[in-house]
């Protein structure tokens, strides 16, 4: 299987039976014009498939999307195509001569069944792959679609056989007919050779190039370029359909991956922000349902660029990503990430990662690995308690919560951080109120904001006080991921300190001392505040600022009046605090 032209660039047009791609061209057929056959196409790649042993019946596939005069519904609706020629077409003798006289086109639908038999279709293809298997006559399509309705913007997958494609090509062709003209389909008498078929030994062998083909036969394929039947879906519907508008996917790569409880397609998705999607699918026959599971979300470059180029390399187990100016190179698995715990590594469901009786490693198929016995893996289900039972599944490493402590200033903002392991896990959480042995869920609204990140308080109250926990559920697996103390510093006390006439107190009171041995009577201003806020170990906290507050630069910075570094009330307070005074929240100021 060879590719023809690039399917990463849609600069291609048709001009003398060649693509054009900038100023090189990647010609594979004789010259001619495919106006009247094709209308606006764009396309996305082509692909050199066998179809038997015999290399004088090669043909070549190509996807693209174009105005589709058939619908019926509009004059201008777009569909996507595979196309197909002959590899050896050298165009007709008296007829088409120095054209194509075996190319042929059929629509590749991908859609959603709906109620009352209305489909909702996704008809502009973006990408396409082909995952090649050990049968290289038969590789497997993948192809990334997006929705052309005015009613709401979506993107889905569908796979495709080469069986199906191969069916609709042999099948019957489309034919205008009736006073209007309607699209129908072609039930008379085929010239032979058939049209669309190679001049090969397969083929019966009387011709051995397309130059000697009957004039009747080249006229058929000149006039009847379009295939009646389509090309379908695997499972008829798509493995994954994304509506929620979060990414514009723009590209695909898929691995093909033995896990233990199966074989698993891993989906690579390139977006517009320079993310990249890893996600498995899971055919449910029983409800005849897909089950999508987000294995990660990875941000491969560092501004939100669009990501251009997806390349596999499955030998090295890296995908490589590119934009207009970067390439990327990204591990397929980082299954360390998913903890330290048996629970952990199954709830994660990533093919490539199992747990292995000490961590969560790569998975080996069967004889490739020496700790196979204790192996545990259960991508369909991710049921943790049952592989995980004697494997630390209530252990420690499970039961072990991360606890922090939290200062947030009265009517300032302050966020909550806490990620779950696994992005299939549901985040809940829980407050536990000063001098109060009951928890509560945390009731979210336009101040106090659930995200990705955490827990977001836009504006903190003194009522907010109190020991957050942060709790993932998957699974019926309830575990506190990390457990937050949050104290609120009035803002009356803050203003208070900061208050203070400092420059009359500077000789006495240096913010960075020249010696770390510090007079009793000359403490620098940030020991008021732990004073103030009550930390209880002193000691330690005052060795850091030490090292942080007193180096050279940061002595330098130290120079200008405190009062820069005044924490100020946006509301009540922003008529004496001059507006260059407020910083910026660090990610936006290093952006």
């Amino acid at each position: 299987m060879e590719m023809i032209c690039s399917p990463k660039d849609h600069l291609f047009q048709l001009e003398s039976h060649k693509f054009e791609r900038g100023r090189g061209r990647c010609p594979f057929g004789p010259s001619s014009s495919f106006t009247s056959i094709l209308i606006e196409p764009k396309f996305i790649g082509s692909y050199m498939i066998p179809d038997n042993e015999d290399h004088d019946d090669n043909k070549v596939y190509f996807f693209f999307t174009e105005k589709a005069l058939e619908a019926e519904t509009s004059t201008h609706a777009i569909y996507t195509r595979v196309g197909r020629v002959c590899a050896n077409d050298m165009g007709g003798q008296r007829m088409l001569v120095n054209k194509w006289t075996t190319f042929l086109k059929t629509r590749l639908v991908c859609s959603v069944p709906g109620r009352n038999g209305i489909d909702t279709h996704f008809d502009e293809l973006e990408d396409v792959f082909l995952l090649q298997t050990r049968d290289n006559k038969n590789p497997v399509i993948f192809g990334l679609f997006n929705t052309t309705s005015n009613i709401f913007r979506g993107y889905a997958v569908c796979v495709y056989h080469m069986a199906s494609v191969r069916a609709a090509f042999n099948g019957p062709y489309a034919h205008k007919e009736g006073p209007e003209y309607h699209w129908a389909l072609y039930e008379r008498k085929v010239p032979y050779p058939r049209p669309g078929s190679c001049a090969s030994k397969v083929n019966g062998g009387l011709y051995t190039t397309t130059k000697d083909y009957p004039d009747e036969a080249v006229h058929f394929a000149r006039s009847h370029p379009l295939m009646y039947q389509p090309i379908k879906p695997v499972h008829k519907r798509p493995i994954l359909v994304k509506t929620d508008g979060k990414y514009n996917l723009k590209q695909i790569a898929v691995d093909r991956v033995e896990a233990e409880d199966g074989q698993y397609d891993v989906l690579f998705i390139g977006t517009d922000n320079g993310i990249v999607l890893k996600v498995i699918t899971i055919y449910n026959q029983e409800t005849e349902s897909m089950e999508e599971v987000i294995l990660e979300e990875l941000q491969v470059f560092k501004m939100p660029v669009p990501i251009i180029s997806m390349e596999i390399s499955s030998k090295r187990q890296q995908l490589y990503v590119g934009s207009e100016s970067v390439i990327a190179q990204v591990k397929f698995h980082q299954c360390d990430m998913y903890g330290t715990a048996c629970a952990d590594c199954c709830l994660a469901r990533d093919p490539y990662c199992a747990w292995d009786g000490i961590s969560c490693s790569r998975y080996y198929p069967t004889g490739m690995q020496a700790k196979r016995r204790f192996r545990r893996q259960d991508v369909r289900h991710g049921n943790a308690a049952q592989q995980c039972f004697g494997q630390q599944f209530i252990g420690e490493a499970l039961e072990k919560t991360e606890e922090r402590l939290v200062y947030g200033i009265e009517y300032n903002s302050t966020l909550l951080e806490c990620t779950p392991r696994t992005l299939q896990a549901k985040v809940i959480w829980l407050v536990q109120r000063a001098h109060e042995t009951k928890k509560e869920e945390v009731k979210t609204d336009d101040r106090i904001i659930k995200m990705d990140l955490g827990l977001l308080f836009l504006k903190l109250h003194r009522l907010d006080a109190g020991t957050y926990f942060c709790q993932t559920v998957e699974h019926s697996i309830v575990h506190t991921v990390r457990k937050i103390t949050l104290e609120i510093v009035e803002e009356e006390r803050v203003d208070e300190m900061f208050n203070k006439d400092y420059e009359e107190e500077i000789p006495h009171k240096m913010p960075c001392p020249m010696q770390s041995s510090i007079p009793q009577a000359s403490k620098p201003w940030y020991k008021e505040f732990l004073q103030l806020i009550g930390y209880s170990n002193f000691q330690r906290v005052e060795e850091y600022c030490e090292k942080v507050w007193c180096t050279d630069k940061k002595r330098k910075k130290l120079k200008m009046s405190p009062s820069k570094w005044k924490y100020a009330n946006p509301q009540e307070k922003k008529a004496r605090i001059r507006p260059e005074h407020y910083r910026l929240p660090r990610n936006i100021a290093d952006s």
